[in-house]
């Protein structure tokens, strides 16, 4: 810190400890105003611009360094010196103040918040560079945040020193002439009805101007687009999957007039290349590994003849019977106009089709966009010449690879690497990052990867692929490990790196509707966009990418689209859960312990051993732990993570639990059917309970018990 900056400092510092050392806040209360209202009136009478001077210039002392006392001394100012005075004085004198606390904390502190946390506050820098006076001016008008909290943090972002003013002088007007004018009825020092509606009329304000800044947004936001005259429908859906079907689903439910779009085939990604196929590819490999078990269970040999095809076209038939559940024939029959077309958002308020029988342009008041998204294929270099397939196109596969490269240490490419082992290929999965499965614990992914490992597949990690080639006819993949290539040759490559949202081609550029770092569309915690009337959800929304989060958002975005007007609703990510779908499954909800330790969130763990339940060692899959994290000294849940069988199935208690404030306590008092293996759960309770023993409680019962056998 050089001179200047530790100068201003210890200036700062010296004037607050004399404000509170020699008692000055003292003078600064309703009572000492009161006892002394007649000497100051007095003053002021004889000496009115002094007297309105020193006001001014102590007003400006108080709010430049943030001291309490800055609202008594408004309404001090309404009852000495009237309403329009009271308003001009006070207006520029907290403006002032509150200019020089912003300057301040932009001198000392700004360049080192910046310097440490920089790439954090990147997304508050951006969006206060962009919409800077407009997050100020909503700040000023709600009385909930402190003005002097505001000041101190704006001057840490990149606002400009002339926006902060003009914009805090406006925002704080409405505030400051209604604490004047209850002040002008406190000179008497009673409490009448003008100084109740003065309060009740501050405390309605940010209501009302909250109300009419949306107002002015949404005006500027359409302001180049023209109104349709009518509207042919309440809303319009993009995209028929998941996200997509379920806002239809609910738009019919309350009778609303929807159009649905669907470019491809109904039901999306998780009908068609991801949830549906991928479980009943992973149900036959998984029978497949437990007949190669059978020596486990007792049976002296069992074969098992099958033909790749067969398994693949068995995977199609679990699709088509599915099918009819997302089809147009049923929701046509809930009431839902079904198009099959490409579709682009020409206005907020309208929609171009193009179909086979020609190009439709729909008026709608309202949109939601679930577009979805796509495996993402990373530029490697010679990817496109040896070829390949991903999560989308793999079900077209009919002969099983001999040699499968797969590409993705993710979900996606772990469930589909254990598959493709289990029916014989000899798979190498190769993943850049330290680890297979980076989001869990540690101990977590080594228990997936050791037991990759013992069923034969090559699991190289920290292997960073750099190029693809053919050399004399076969394919090699170029991998750095620690410096060095390391090839690995291949038949088929499997690209399983993660997905990209489906952003391009509808429209969203021409609107000018922004994406996320991540491409997915920006949009606000009520799922709207720049828009007000168009909403996102599903993978194009982001930030998860699971089809239970997408009928999550789904519901949000469609009661906001269609009732937001009375009443909209953030969406909800306190318990998001996901699974996992290898052998062993893993299931988590909320934190792990990676995350805590990341987001320094205090935390005690509770874990239970899956080898030693009952029910999992007759069915011969004794392995896989239960592990909760609580806050510490309590059984309030942070998250559960569970590695074993059917741990997508049992990980629904903890989820239950947390989403309705329910503590291990609970889970250990009820009851559970013996044997299962959700009795995991009461058990890592019970692991919770034994390390917070009622220690008083205990004594208490030693010595009763004592007594009795004396």
């Amino acid at each position: 810190m050089n001179r200047g900056r530790l100068a201003l400092v210890v200036v700062i510092v010296a004037l607050i400890a004399a404000f509170f050392a020699f008692g000055l806040n003292r003078y600064f209360t309703f009572e000492f105003f009161k006892a002394q209202q007649a000497a100051i009136d007095a003053y002021y009478r004889a000496n009115p611009l002094q007297a309105a001077a020193a006001y001014f210039a102590v007003y400006v002392v108080v709010t430049g360094l943030s001291l309490p006392g800055a609202a008594v001394m408004t309404l001090i100012g309404g009852a000495l010196f009237g309403l329009l005075w009271g308003i001009i004085l006070v207006s520029f004198a907290s403006t002032i103040g509150a200019m020089l606390a912003f300057l301040a904390s932009r001198f000392l502190l700004r360049d080192w918040v910046q310097g440490k946390f920089g790439d954090k506050l990147k997304p508050v820098n951006d969006g206060v560079a962009k919409e800077g006076a407009f997050y100020l001016f909503a700040l000023r008008l709600v009385p909930a945040f402190p003005f002097f909290v505001i000041n101190l943090v704006m001057g840490l972002t990149p606002i400009r020193t002339w926006t902060f003013y003009w914009v805090s002088q406006i925002g704080m007007l409405a505030g400051t002439i209604a604490y004047v004018y209850a002040g002008t009825t406190l000179g008497e020092f009673r409490i009448s009805f003008e100084l109740i509606l003065a309060f009740s009329l501050l405390g309605v304000f940010p209501l009302v101007a909250k109300k009419a800044l949306d107002v002015i947004q949404a005006r500027r936001v359409y302001a180049r687009w023209k109104r349709p005259a009518r509207f042919e429908r309440n809303l319009v859906v993009i995209g028929a999957g998941s996200a997509g079907l379920v806002s239809a689903y609910i738009a019919a439910a309350v009778k609303a007039k929807v159009t649905l779009i669907e470019k491809h085939r109904m039901g999306g990604d998780c009908l068609n290349t991801g949830c549906v196929p991928s479980k009943a590819l992973i149900k036959s490999a998984r029978l497949l590994s437990q007949i190669k078990r059978a020596q486990e269970y007792g049976l002296k040999t069992v074969r098992a003849e099958f033909d790749f095809a067969d398994v693949m076209e068995r995977v199609q038939r679990v699709v088509r019977t599915v099918e009819p559940h997302d089809s147009v024939e049923r929701y046509t029959g809930l009431g839902v106009e079904c198009i099959e077309g490409e579709a682009k958002i020409t206005s907020p308020w309208t929609v171009e089709v193009k179909t086979a029988a020609g190009t439709r342009t729909l008026t709608t008041r309202g949109i939601v966009i679930a577009a979805g998204a796509r495996p993402f294929v990373p530029p490697i270099p010679g990817i496109e010449q040896v070829g390949y397939v991903t999560s989308d196109t793999v079900w077209d596969l009919r002969q099983l690879p001999k040699r499968l490269v797969v590409l993705g240490g993710g979900p996606i490419g772990c469930e589909l690497t254990q598959c493709f082992a289990r029916f014989g290929a000899q798979v190498t999965q190769v993943e850049m990052l330290p680890r297979i499965m980076i989001r869990e614990d540690p101990e977590i992914s080594d228990m997936v990867m050791r037991q990759f490992r013992k069923e034969g597949i090559d699991v190289r990690v920290s292997h960073k692929a750099k190029a693809f080639r053919i050399e004399n006819g076969e394919k090699i993949l170029v991998a750095e490990r620690d410096g060095k290539d390391v090839h690995i040759p291949f038949d088929q490559l499997l690209c399983a790196v993660g997905r990209i949202a489906n952003t391009e081609g509808y429209g969203l550029e021409e609107l000018g509707i922004p994406l996320s770092r991540t491409r997915t569309v920006e949009s606000n915690e009520y799922l709207q966009t720049i828009y007000p009337n168009i909403y996102v959800c599903g993978d194009v929304a982001g930030p998860y990418q699971f089809t239970h989060t997408a009928a999550h958002q789904a519901w949000y975005a469609a009661v906001n689209a269609l009732f937001g007007r009375f009443r909209r609703f953030k969406a909800d990510y306190s318990v998001i859960p996901w699974a996992t779908f290898t052998d062993p499954e893993v299931a988590r909800v909320g934190l792990n312990e990676t995350e805590a330790k990341e987001k320094n969130i205090p935390y005690e763990v509770s874990a239970y051993r899956i080898d030693d339940l009952d029910r999992a060692i007759a069915d011969e899959e004794a392995h896989g732990v239960v592990k909760v994290l609580t806050v510490p000294g309590k059984d309030t849940i942070l998250g559960a993570t569970i590695a074993g069988e059917h741990a997508g199935d049992l990980i629904v208690e903890y989820i239950a639990a947390m989403r309705h404030g329910l503590g291990l306590k609970k889970i250990l008092r009820t009851i559970h059917i013996y044997p299962t293996m959700v009795e995991a759960n009461q058990y890592a309770a019970g692991a919770w309970a034994r390390a917070h023993p009622p220690m008083w409680l205990l004594k208490l019962a030693e010595k009763y018990l004592a007594r009795k056998v004396g």
